[in-house]
């Protein structure tokens, strides 16, 4: 009797671990295909994992939605922390959220899949191959929750370096952008557009004054401010900000509280800018009103 209650004990502890690990079963396409990918034939395992640590940046874009507004892609960073055997570790960061991950690792196909913790309504589970050279890493995520707007992206992303530089300026490609566009235009602020004014300055290499920020519109002044803290990696919550930031080259989402990094300079600009925007205009264009 002691011997069939010692086995049903082992197998109901069996079952348990095998729910609460990911597998490669049953899994997305993306396993499947890489199987038929030579490239991925070759092992790596030990010190050779170091060169697929690091941040991978690019667009998550959405597979599948419910028929309701969302944002259909952001920029997301991915960021490979630790590889040890046949277990990854790393987060994500992505529209102001950082999250933790870790999962199995095979590391014959260099594909991974990975749970983050499921206490945040938007966690998910990332399935994605890493190319050998380091340099990009593909795949896709599903949430937990199938109640969410987007429930399904895919992301090609590629292996970036961040570090903070005061010099980044804004491209010319905003000027005269829509704040919001396309899905978004029934929001509140749909019309909205930046003149051009907030390309003149750069609020992270010289002091600002009055007079140059007296006549800028509200949505110019959001966008100055907003640049610091984009130089510093921050990762914005605000979609309207995300729409702006995330087609910036140089823009790498790394953080999501980057106070104790701002310089003094910047302080001084951040709070002189805040005081403009308080009473500025919103710029409208004539579809807008």
């Amino acid at each position: 009797m002691k011997l069939l209650l010692l086995f049903l004990t082992l197998v109901i502890v069996s079952c348990s671990d095998q729910r609460e690990k990911p597998s490669f079963n049953n899994t997305s396409s993306i396993e499947k295909d890489t199987i038929k990918q030579s490239i991925h034939n070759t092992s790596i395992s030990g010190d050779s994992t170091k060169i697929l640590l690091g941040y991978y940046v690019g667009q998550f874009n959405a597979l599948s939605t419910v028929k309701a507004r969302g944002t259909y892609s952001n920029k997301i960073t991915l960021s490979i922390d630790s590889i040890h055997t046949d277990s990854i570790y790393g987060h994500s960061i992505v529209a102001g959220n950082s999250r933790p991950f870790e999962g199995i690792w095979d590391t014959v196909k260099l594909v991974a899949k990975v749970k983050e913790p499921g206490d945040d309504p938007y966690d998910g589970i990332f399935e994605f191959i890493i190319e050998p050279n380091g340099k990009s890493l593909r795949g896709d995520w599903q949430s937990y929750d199938k109640t969410l707007k987007v429930t399904d992206r895919i992301y090609t992303l590629t292996k970036r370096k961040f570090s903070y530089q005061k010099r980044h300026r804004l491209p010319h490609h905003i000027a005269f952008d829509k704040l919001y566009n396309g899905y978004e235009n029934s929001l509140q602020d749909a019309g909205e557009i930046i003149t051009g004014a907030c390309l003149k300055f750069n609020p992270s290499e010289k002091k600002l004054t009055s007079k140059q920020l007296e006549n800028m519109h509200k949505g110019d002044l959001e966008i100055l401010r907003n640049s610091i803290y984009a130089r510093h990696g921050y990762s914005f919550k605000n979609r309207k900000m995300r729409y702006i930031f995330d087609r910036i080259n140089w823009y790498i989402p790394v953080y999501t509280d980057i106070r104790d990094n701002l310089t003094t300079l910047e302080l001084e600009n951040i709070a002189l800018i805040k005081r403009y925007e308080q009473h500025a205009d919103r710029y409208y264009d004539d579809f807008g009103r």
